[in-house]
């Protein structure tokens, strides 16, 4: 009985120090698509995730004490329309880490969303990344990074920074296939900044991509008012990437090399990838249970092919509770030069140059 007391006793004293919580959340959410001008033809679907990816999700967090906590969230996505598991069948493919945070800030790993990302989708973009107006249907969202790496900083004065780093794990190279991603954020009263970047890697060495974004969003009463403005560099070579030697020349005493010849011996040297500008801008409106967005992106192409193209979204939403809302939207895109843009929404990418989106969301 004696041990049995003080067994109790020291288990009542870890639950004092040690509080954890978990949570259980999701979205459901279907509608119908209409697409048009698709280059397989018309299309209606009943489709999931268009406003936003449909998911289950569980996260946790337990305080450690002096300022410290654990977490973590796992989140499934699913398609509601069938029953399948989105992100090509991950398990958990939308997020998963583990995490600890301190008053210094907060380090986590697993699948996450980039910083890069986050900017464009909370202040960029009117849109949220969903429906048919999202502005990822003309600008590239860099959404997650596996086998990652991130850190938080607190807020300060208004401002913070998140970095993050993904592991190619590549033998013998860790350069290949890995991704690196920061933010430097503002956020205090009705504005909110953010310089964010993303490069990612290729398999093949000396190749990488890159895009930087500037991203505003301002609150006046009702409306929130939205901007961005992203650099891209798509997949090649700056400076680098091979080699040059010279064969069947003579050196003169003061240094001058003649008849000599150039062979390049391994690879192409500094080619760049596609370069392109995108701009989006865009309006929020709230009055009551009424909400409206819309928006312009511009994508403008400085390649040779010049496959310019132009986006311009509008959509309602009605709600219906705090949790449930009904909504529609419209995306329509202006390609020029066979540029291969599509209009898609929160899961799909779409598969004509209008659509229509009439739809249902709950919130668990």
């Amino acid at each position: 009985m004696k041990y049995t007391a003080t067994t109790l006793l020291a288990l009542a004293c870890c639950s004092a120090h040690a509080q954890s919580s978990v949570q259980v959340y999701g979205v459901a959410d279907a509608g119908i698509v209409l697409e048009r001008g698709g280059a397989a033809g018309n299309t209606s679907n009943v489709s999931s995730g268009i406003a936003s990816g449909s998911r289950i999700g569980f996260k946790g967090t337990e305080d450690l004490g002096n300022g410290l906590s654990a977490g973590f969230v796992i989140e499934s996505g699913f398609a509601m329309d069938t029953g399948a598991s989105g992100q090509g069948g991950l398990t958990f493919g939308r997020q998963s880490y583990v995490s600890l945070a301190s008053p210094l800030g907060t380090i986590s790993a697993g699948r996450q969303y980039s910083p890069y990302y986050k900017a464009l989708r909370d202040i960029a973009d009117p849109f949220a990344d969903g429906l048919a107006g999202q502005a990822a249907n003309l600008m590239v969202p860099n959404r997650r990074m596996d086998n990652s790496l991130r850190y938080a900083s607190p807020k300060l004065a208004g401002f913070s920074t998140e970095l993050a780093y993904s592991a190619g794990e590549v033998a013998d190279d860790n350069t290949r296939k890995r991704a690196l991603s920061g933010a430097l954020n503002y956020d205090e009263g009705p504005l909110a900044l953010s310089l964010s970047h993303f490069r990612r890697e290729s398999a093949s060495a000396g190749l990488h991509a890159y895009n930087t974004l500037l991203a505003a969003r301002y609150k006046v009463g009702n409306y929130q008012l939205h901007a961005g403005y992203a650099f891209n560099r798509g997949m090649g070579t700056v400076g680098g990437g091979g080699s040059s030697t010279l064969s069947n020349g003579t050196s003169s005493p003061t240094g001058t090399v003649t008849s000599a010849t150039s062979v390049i011996t391994a690879g192409t040297i500094g080619v760049p990838g596609a370069s392109s500008r995108d701009v989006v801008l865009g309006l929020c409106a709230t009055f009551g249970p009424h909400s409206f967005a819309g928006s312009v992106v511009q994508h403008m192409d400085r390649s040779a092919a010049n496959q310019d193209a132009r986006q311009y979204g509008i959509a309602y939403l009605y709600g219906l509770s705090k949790r449930t809302d009904l909504y529609a939207a419209y995306g329509r895109i202006n390609g020029h030069n066979g540029a291969p843009f599509t209009v898609g929404n929160a899961t799909d990418d779409g598969k004509g140059q209008r659509a229509f989106n009439l739809g249902l969301r709950h919130q668990l």
